[in-house]
């Protein structure tokens, strides 16, 4: 059930457009190519906008609903992961993993818990640790929300060819800035 986009107006397409934007190529050098192929590479420039724009507002939506912060949501993700994996939690990982201070991850924790979003409890192998673990009804609303969005991705990659797949992981990385 998939909402019709809207087509982008002329001054969000202009706004992403090298020849009005960078009209003299003082930045961006697209010489080598014609109009039709301009106006594609604006069409991939106006997908990542779409995407980046969708993923903000199903972010900020699943943060609202569970009354959360970026930081205590990438927690969560992170406790459903390890929850599914059958992998112990600890502060000690879980400041690692969020690279925050054990002082912010008390705070962190302290927040969850008092929501009823985690349960701390004894570690099942080292006594003097805490084990971390989300809730039931937390996990079952992450799931829910950022799940679903994961499982629509996940789909949309699986559509495409291995060739394809390979394109959009270089023209990803290209993009990050990463040489992996």
């Amino acid at each position: 059930m998939n909402e019709p986009r809207p087509k982008p107006s002329r001054l969000v397409e202009a706004m992403l457009d090298p020849r009005i934007l960078d009209p003299h190529q003082e930045l961006v050098d697209y010489s080598g190519l014609d109009e039709a192929e301009i106006a594609q590479v604006v069409r991939v420039l106006l997908g990542i906008r779409r995407w980046r724009e969708a993923e903000q507002a199903v972010s900020f939506r699943s943060r609202n609903s569970l009354d959360l912060n970026e930081t205590d949501m990438k927690a969560l993700r992170f406790l459903v992961a390890s929850k599914n994996q059958d992998v112990v939690v600890t502060p000690g990982a879980l400041a690692e993993h969020l690279n925050i201070s054990t002082a912010s991850t008390t705070k962190l924790l302290d927040r969850l818990a008092a929501a009823g979003h985690i349960e701390r409890s004894p570690h099942p192998t080292d006594r003097r640790a805490k084990m971390i673990t989300i809730t039931k009804q937390t996990h079952e609303q992450v799931r829910e929300t950022i799940g679903r969005t994961h499982a629509r991705r996940f789909d949309a990659a699986a559509r495409l060819t291995p060739a394809e797949r390979e394109t959009v992981i270089r023209f990803l990385e290209d993009l990050s800035g990463s040489d992996d």
